[in-house]
């Protein structure tokens, strides 16, 4: 009866378009489930990014440029259902969204993330002007969701933001890379720990556009003697 109760009070709203989801279950209603595109091969063997020649294993961006993380994964391609669904998760407090977000990663990649048994996960942070705005780090919300469920540690203050860059949006791709640049570092509480037992990282983000977040914070950490970055995103571009 309580949890009836909870439930008349704080329904489940559906992620992508905010109405009440029945059965709560489900977690997305019916009509925005078929809007998800979920991430299916062929893909590439990098970063993920679905790609249309079989016959080709990466993606353009990983056959031009040279990345320092070892793979990653994504759920959903960036579509505007997606675009809808994080915009309101990240910047109008609908924190709620993660549940359904979480569930769908451990869902569809918690054998590989088993398998791969990261040392730990790290979010991508944010700078502290943004978090202060939000009140919270979206992607720390996603890598303490995954840490539950594979039991494994989140270390929440490792990396941190230490300067306000510009949005990534608006710039090209040498840019983007040239814009995070130093824009990342290890937090004072870990910079004079030994790195003998953490030697394999799980990064979490919320979106992979050019991989330039992802690379700048790899970068950083296999400069601190993490042998092994991989990483996980809600959702990622194509990459034809």
């Amino acid at each position: 009866m309580f949890q009836t109760l909870l439930d008349m009070i704080y329904p489940t709203r559906c992620p992508i378009c905010g109405n009440i989801v029945i059965p709560k279950e489900q977690g997305v209603c019916k009509d925005c489930g078929d809007k998800l595109i979920y991430i299916s091969e062929p893909r590439c063997k990098r970063c993920s990014k679905p790609i249309e020649d079989e016959e080709k294993e990466y993606c353009n961006d990983c056959e031009r440029r040279t990345f320092h993380y070892d793979k990653g994964y994504a759920l959903w391609v960036y579509n505007d259902a997606m675009k809808n669904s994080i915009a309101a998760f990240k910047y109008h407090s609908k924190k709620e969204y993660s549940r359904f977000y979480i569930g769908e990663i451990v869902r569809v990649y918690g054998e590989w993330l088993r398998k791969l048994a990261p040392d730990a996960i790290i979010p991508v942070p944010i700078h502290r002007s943004k978090y202060l705005e939000r009140g919270y780090n979206q992607a720390d919300l996603l890598a303490k969701g995954i840490g539950k469920e594979l039991g494994t540690p989140v270390l929440s203050k490792f990396l941190i933001r230490n300067r306000k860059t510009l949005p990534q949006k608006k710039l090209s791709d040498k840019e983007r890379l040239r814009n995070l640049s130093e824009a990342f570092e290890v937090s004072d509480g870990h910079k004079d720990n030994k790195l003998t037992r953490i030697k394999r990282i799980l990064l979490v983000d919320d979106i992979y556009t050019t991989g330039s977040t992802v690379e700048a914070c790899s970068n950083i950490l296999k400069a601190q003697g993490i042998n092994e970055v991989y990483f996980i995103v809600l959702c990622i571009g194509k990459g034809y």
